[in-house]
């Protein structure tokens, strides 16, 4: 939530986003425009990657006036008939409930079960794990890219009631838009949250420093996509560091990473194809100059993506769950390894 207590006009929010082009100047007049309501440029530049809201050295969150914004003028991303099939096709994914040890955590899939890796929940990663998966499980926190908050706030409440009915100490989640509505905006919209939150880098490492004697360190060069969702909760950029270094594999320091990270482009390739090209040639191409063995991925967005993208130019492609499993001996170190592709 925007905190205009916070924000003192600096501009540095707008000026350092990477999609973008403006002066100091510029990024002044527009932060002013937005909290007066009044005409903005940046509601149509914005791609939504939320990347302004750790530029902000003061935590005023401006992109989320943006998002506000967006919703009150209309000026959106995308338009409001693509934001409704989203919800027509993901709010009849059927539920399903796998009971597990009932002192062990659960696992939440969501909606995003085809764009997972097959056979993914059969590591001895989540053997005993509750796993959830369907509508029921549904963030919404998508909307946030599409100028409607308004539709995560007004479901916010009944996802937490469902994971609070598995009666569960803590919730693992697989996808950084769960966890983010469970463990920031939640709380922020006033929902106790019954459970804790407990995001899959933090799992794996928990896991991985449990059973040591299986690792066998892989000794690659990894190159991390790192979602724009992530930004919401920078903090847990420390489990992601300790996750590569329990593996043995180093993590590309490329420029776009952390804080510079560049998002997928999922999306701006429909509207700006140009533009959205761009974004995804400098991203993989950043991967691969700095010495990438291989990309992994956390968001199945990216993942869906950018996997065809990066093998097309001899990159490995893997989701983050399947580079655990490689370095616990279950699976071999290649793009995509179900399919035996090998790199």
């Amino acid at each position: 939530m925007f905190d205009a207590t916070r924000c003192n006009d600096c501009g540095d929010c707008f000026v350092q986003c990477q999609y973008i082009d403006y002066s100091q100047d510029k990024a002044v007049s527009e932060i002013k425009a937005l909290k007066q309501g009044m005409p903005a440029d940046i509601l149509r530049d914005c791609i939504t990657c939320v990347a302004c809201n750790e530029y902000c050295p003061s935590g005023a969150k401006p992109f989320d006036l943006i998002c506000a914004r967006q919703e009150e003028t209309g000026i959106r991303f995308v338009d409001v008939a693509v934001a409704d099939f989203i919800d027509e096709t993901l709010t009849i994914v059927p539920n399903e409930i796998i009971e597990g040890d009932p002192e062990k955590p659960a696992l939440s899939l969501c909606v995003m079960g085809h764009a997972y890796p097959p056979d993914m929940t059969d590591s001895a990663l989540f053997r005993g794990l509750t796993l959830v998966r369907g509508s029921d499980y549904y963030s919404r926190i998508v909307h946030l890219h599409n100028g409607l908050e308004s539709r995560v706030k007004e479901h916010a409440r009944q996802f937490i009631d469902n994971f609070a009915r598995l009666n569960k100490k803590e919730v693992v989640f697989v996808h950084d838009d769960c966890y983010t509505l469970a463990a920031i905006k939640a709380p922020e919209y006033g929902i106790a949250v019954p459970f804790r939150p407990v995001h899959i880098f933090e799992y794996m490492v928990r896991y991985l420093k449990e059973h040591t004697d299986r690792i066998v360190p892989l000794n690659k060069k990894i190159a991390y996509q790192r979602p724009c969702i992530s930004r919401y909760a920078p903090e847990k950029e420390r489990y992601v560091d300790e996750f590569f270094q329990l593996i043995g594999a180093e993590r590309v320091k490329r420029k776009h990473d952390r804080r510079d990270a560049l998002c997928c482009a999922f999306g701006l390739l429909e509207i700006n194809p140009e533009k959205g090209t761009d974004i995804l040639e400098r991203n993989i191409g950043d991967a691969q100059a700095h010495g990438a063995d291989a990309m992994t991925f956390l968001c199945p967005g990216c993942y869906w993506l950018m996997s065809g993208q990066c093998e097309d130019r001899g990159l490995a492609s893997m989701f983050v769950i399947d580079l655990c499993r490689m370095a616990l001996g279950e699976l071999p170190f290649s793009s995509r390894p179900w399919n035996g592709s090998q790199y």
